[in-house]
């Protein structure tokens, strides 16, 4: 599949008489037909929750709200399904395939669709699940962490949003939860500041993330079955508990509203119609064929035994580039060293070496040490592949032993010294190695006081709560002792070791 690039689009006139561009959309009717309006500046400043269950018109209210709005604003879709594309022919939107681009690839689109604000459908639909959610959280992260001088107004709509803002961890990787719960609660929590009103849709209320929900001040809640999610909407929305039957008895295509951008009292709306969508999907029941039971049954088992033994059709074509997974296995099962220019192979030890140099450099960079540990790995894959290195490579609880040394500075250290933290640190979570080691460091220096900023650094943070949470969760495992001292300061002791830190 290619990278598609749809043509440029002149917005058709939605230009008010006065010559200025209109704020309200309408986004269905009340039963007695009464139209129901939508505040699009209100909407940016104040995000929205749509929630309903397969079925209910969920994705046909969100195709309405992007139709009616796409002359006025900026418009950014995170699509897993592939059900918004088709807003290209008629709204002129840039369809992004994100199988067919690396992940600096997606960054990159990122940073350049805020600067040209360019309305876009990202398309995950061609990803595995864990592979859409990491592109996804790459994307929100790259659109979040845009310039300054790039934060132009712009809806973000999420899709399936409890995909990528779990409730609890399911089946994907701990990091991969970390890094899109982070991306999803920046997009909802910090995102105003930076012009993104994040628009949330979900099938399961109890599935999404709390702090991802509890930042939308606008609601449109379907039908929906479950008591626990009905009691969720029915409290989003501020309706006595015993009024949530009221939610499963919606129709399709029915929503319950509620909001500052739309109305301050619960207010029952019909969605419009849409001009775009999935026009070869047939709804409701068909006619069933008149065929004759015997006739059936000869056009089903009818040269059955030679449509066996026909060949198998040709395998699919290459993705357009490898899997970042694929090319770790390659990495690590490969067993011929790389030939310089000059084709003479490089040691097993310089390999060695250099991978130990890389993983230094990167625990230097303070751009890589802001990112997720899966980032940081990525990274260190796409270096290594860059320079041919071939051979053993560390696996990701390795890479990130290696990472937290490097960022601690243990390799300074003499040999003993080394092995002596590294042992102390043998059963500390990897997530805590890394300020660890640099308390544990700082502590056999016999340092006067423990540098915070450095511990800040280390554990990914600038908050000083977090910093007190992280001793207080230190010192419960038994990995150090704090002392707190009347006068404020602290003393913070490794066990193992002779010399202290205080702060």
């Amino acid at each position: 599949m290619g990278k598609t690039v749809c043509a440029p689009f002149a917005y058709p006139d939605r230009l008010a008489s006065h010559g200025a561009v209109r704020e309200r959309i309408t986004i269905g009717h009340e039963s007695s037909g009464q139209p129901v309006e939508f505040d699009i500046a209100e909407l940016l400043a104040t995000r929205l929750l749509v929630q309903g269950n397969s079925g209910s018109g969920k994705s046909h209210l969100l195709r309405r709200l992007l139709e009616e709005s796409a002359a006025m604003v900026q418009q950014v879709v995170v699509d897993p399904e592939g059900d918004f594309p088709s807003l290209a022919d008629e709204f002129g939107h840039v369809v992004i395939d994100g199988a067919a681009y690396s992940a600096a690839e997606i960054e990159a689109l990122a940073r350049r669709i805020r600067e040209h604000r360019a309305s876009v459908v990202l398309n995950l639909e061609g990803l595995e699940v864990e592979q859409q959610i990491r592109c996804a959280a790459q994307f929100l992260n790259a659109l979040f962490d845009a310039p300054r001088e790039h934060w132009f107004p712009a809806l973000v709509v999420v899709d399936e949003a409890q995909m990528f803002a779990p409730s609890v961890a399911g089946e994907i990787a701990e990091d991969t939860r970390r890094m899109t719960l982070s991306a999803m609660t920046n997009l909802m929590c910090r995102g105003r500041k930076r012009g993104l009103a994040g628009i949330v849709a979900t099938q399961r209320l109890a599935k999404l993330a709390k702090n991802v929900a509890a930042e939308a001040s606008n609601f449109l809640m379907g039908r929906t079955f479950l008591d626990i999610d009905m009691v969720r909407a029915a409290d989003l929305l501020g309706m006595e508990r015993r009024q949530a039957e009221r939610i499963r008895e919606l129709e399709r295509g029915h929503f319950l509203a509620l909001g500052p951008a739309i109305t301050r009292r619960p207010l029952a709306v019909k969605i419009g119609p849409v001009k775009t969508g999935n026009k070869a999907r047939s709804e409701g029941l068909m006619a069933m064929p008149d065929t004759a039971p015997e006739d059936m049954a000869s056009l089903l088992t009818e040269g059955l035994a030679e449509d066996v033994a026909k060949p198998a059709p040709p395998p699919p074509p290459p993705p357009p580039a490898p899997k970042v997974e694929d090319v770790v296995e390659s990495l690590s099962r490969a067993d011929e060293a790389p030939t310089d220019e000059a084709g003479e192979s490089a040691g097993a030890n310089e390999v060695a070496a250099r991978i130990d140099a890389i993983i230094a450099e990167l625990a230097r960079d303070d751009h890589v040490v802001a990112q997720s540990t899966g980032a940081q790995y990525q990274s260190f894959i796409s270096r290594c592949r860059r320079e041919r290195l071939v051979g053993p490579m560390p696996d990701m609880p390795g890479f990130r032993r290696k990472f937290a040394e490097a960022g601690a500075g243990l390799d300074d250290l003499d040999d003993a010294v080394r092995a002596q933290i590294l042992a102390l640190g043998a059963n500390v979570d990897d997530d805590l190695l890394a300020p660890f080691f640099v308390i544990a460091r700082a502590a056999h220096a016999g340092e006067v006081a423990v540098d915070e900023e450095a511990l800040a650094h280390a554990y990914g943070t600038s908050s000083p709560g977090r910093i007190r949470r992280l001793l207080g969760h230190l010192e419960r495992q038994g990995l150090i002792v704090v002392r707190e001292e009347f006068g404020g300061g602290r003393t913070v002791m490794v066990p193992g070791l002779d010399l202290v830190a205080t702060d």
